[in-house]
């Protein structure tokens, strides 16, 4: 007797079914397909992310205890490992590109209210890449450098709730700085990024689409001051500066000013460099926007550690971009879970919860409350001191 769904099932509510349908649709992702719909792709894959499943038979043995289970969870078909593999090789990973999109156009607005801590009333975007290692003979697409292969995460992040807008997933030899001649500039944000995007001449692409960007500057940087703003040391400013660049090529490509801050962080010892094309800001928030960059080297390390992205169930690029964005979906996805029902647990801790309830058949909010409860019961605050000083 079903006394209610399981944990699975209720996850899958989240998730728009027309939406997905419209994705595949777009790509003909079930023309000629008899088992396992893209649906069933999909839902195979992301509980693979949510359980950190080790490969394909990994995935196929686990469903199969479960099987009894599976169709009040979604699933129209029993999954085989030949099958998922083919699925993955075959079916176009835009698909679950455009889905990933969808997820991400929900949760943003869930999380516009977060405080940065900074005075201002704007988006601010961090821009950068991460490097996944591969095996050369098993990615031959992949290729990085000589004996190595690898795959670049090339990735935008709304620093209000870390939730990726934009990702492009490329071959290790594609530089950073190419993809910001993809990127659709948003008038009036923020982008910020290292040194590594420092090419003037797309920068000034986004200072003309009235764009704003917050970089650090190379230590060999041509200019010649034109005004000179009074700081307050205190603040950790040292300088800040209005600029022109007299480089040969840079002052071609970059004709307009540029602001230049010069920070001290007393905390690490080091002193910081900072180019913007915004005027009207506190010298002291261009060097907080830069502290807040880290957000995005935090969101690698937690995809890296926490979802199935360094390991790969195909080798064919198709199949790589399917996991990587499946695995993208599933994060938004409990980014989306924490919000709409309240949870004050941080993304780590509803996911490792999730991973080894999925086929209970308890509410979600129960189960958090149980979780709450349990780690009361094991607080040591009543527990005897042994030994006093």
């Amino acid at each position: 007797m079903n006394h209610g769904h399981t944990v699975l099932a209720q996850l899958a509510q989240f998730l728009s079914h027309n939406e997905f349908n419209r994705c595949v649709a777009r790509y003909a992702g079930n023309h000629r397909v008899r088992r396992l719909s893209c649906w069933d792709q999909f839902l195979a894959m992301a509980f693979a992310q949510l359980t950190y499943r080790e490969s394909l038979r990994d995935i196929e043995v686990c469903l199969a205890v479960q099987h009894r289970k599976l169709y009040h969870a979604g699933f129209r078909s029993a999954v085989k490992r030949s099958t998922l593999a083919e699925a993955n090789e075959q079916r176009d990973w835009r698909i679950y590109a455009d889905f990933a999109h969808t997820l991400i156009a929900i949760a943003r607005p869930l999380y516009a209210s977060e405080d940065l801590g900074l005075d201002l009333d704007a988006t601010v975007y961090a821009l950068d890449a991460t490097t996944i290692d591969l095996c050369l003979s098993l990615f031959p697409w992949a290729r990085f450098r000589r004996a190595k292969g690898a795959v670049k995460l090339h990735t935008m992040l709304d620093l209000q709730g870390a939730i990726p807008v934009f990702i492009d997933i490329t071959d290790g030899k594609v530089h950073d700085v190419n993809v910001l001649d993809v990127l659709v500039p948003e008038p009036g944000a923020y982008l910020i990024m290292d040194r590594g995007y420092l090419d003037f001449a797309r920068l000034y692409q986004l200072h003309q689409a009235l764009s704003f960007f917050v970089i650090r500057a190379k230590s060999n940087l041509q200019f010649q001051r034109r005004y000179f703003h009074a700081v307050d040391t205190t603040t950790g400013v040292r300088s800040d500066q209005t600029i022109v660049l007299t480089g040969p090529k840079t002052a071609t490509r970059y004709p307009a000013p540029l602001r230049r801050v010069s920070y001290y962080a007393a905390d690490i010892d080091k002193r910081f460099v900072f180019l913007s094309n915004n005027f009207a800001v506190p010298a002291p928030t261009i060097a907080a926007l830069y502290h807040c960059r880290w957000q995005i080297e935090l969101f690698f390390k937690w995809i890296k550690q926490h979802l199935r992205i360094k390991r790969f169930f195909g080798t064919s690029a198709n199949s790589v971009k399917t996991q990587i964005w499946i695995a993208v979906s599933v994060y938004v996805l409990v980014a989306i879970i924490k919000k709409r029902l309240g949870l004050p647990h941080g993304l780590y801790t509803i996911l490792q919860i999730l991973s080894l309830t999925l086929f209970e058949k308890i509410p979600i909010s129960s189960l958090f409350s149980r979780f709450d409860h349990a780690t009361e019961l094991l607080a040591p605050s009543n527990q005897l001191t042994l030994f006093a000083f």
